[in-house]
């Protein structure tokens, strides 16, 4: 009898937190649903590829390889507050990448060239692990990008995205050069210079997204001058970025133009 009464205190106290457990999961269940690859393999950020591009997948963001501009046109991964932090020392090693058959930029391309060579994936982004920071000095990673625009505008993007990440918790990141016929070029392997560059965000938990169009120039605009509705972004570029979505939540998702706190 003892043992009965003792067994339900038990049942009665372990209950709340039994319910709170699955509450939890509950909440938590429709944003892991989000981070599910198609049967294609590809990551839910990664926008619909065309058949002129070659997809690679690294091992924390994918690219589409633009052989004719001799870099991406765009790259895309999946952002977590869990990500940053210290993290690992920037690599600094600009390498070729043998993933590309059709072969990449090199060092050749950018040296005296005037250009930095700009990440489109951010190395800070990827600083949670040696080799994700590696893998992101691959010149199929980097663009051409004038010194006052990497280092000014575009770069206080990029830290800002990374503060949305650790108040969002998880973001779907997309970004690229705006590539298009007549584009000045740089170096041996004739290397496009884009005039601007976009990066579209998704923050699924929350359900809303924002994008962004920066001219590859020095500015001291502030970002709010440069954003826009992913549908605008879409209608610009001619891509078709967060296809992945559920029809209705990516059409109410890529609509609204709200700036982000």
């Amino acid at each position: 009898m003892q043992k009965s009464m003792l067994k339900l205190k038990q049942q009665s106290f372990l209950k709340p937190f039994i319910l709170l457990w699955i509450a939890a999961f509950l909440l938590v269940l429709p944003s892991l649903r989000f981070v599910q690859p198609n049967n294609n393999g590809l990551n839910i950020a990664c926008p619909l590829p065309i058949k002129e591009e070659q997809v690679v997948q690294r091992t924390a963001y994918t690219f589409a390889y633009n052989e004719a501009h001799e870099q991406a046109n765009w790259v895309a991964y999946i952002l977590t507050k869990s990500q940053l932090g210290s993290g690992v020392e920037r690599s600094n090693r600009f390498m070729e990448d043998p993933l590309v058959s059709t072969k990449t930029a090199t060092n050749a391309d950018y040296a005296k060239s005037g250009y930095d060579r700009g990440h489109l994936a951010p190395a800070a982004d990827m600083s949670w692990s040696l080799q994700v920071m590696q893998e992101s000095f691959y010149y199929s990673n980097m663009s051409p990008q004038l010194p006052g625009f990497n280092r000014g505008i575009w770069k206080k993007l990029e830290e800002k995205v990374r503060d949305w990440a650790l108040l969002y918790d998880t973001l779907y990141v997309v970004t690229g050069p705006i590539l298009e016929p007549g584009l000045p070029t740089i170096g041996p392997n004739q290397v496009s210079v884009p005039k601007a560059y976009y990066k579209a965000l998704i923050a699924p938990r929350q359900q809303k997204g924002i994008a962004f169009v920066m001219p590859n120039a020095k500015s001291d605009s502030e970002l709010t001058f440069f954003s826009m509705s992913i549908d605008d972004l879409e209608a610009k570029i001619k891509r078709d970025l967060f296809y992945q979505l559920a029809d209705q939540l990516e059409q109410r998702i890529e609509a609204k133009r709200e700036y982000w706190p």
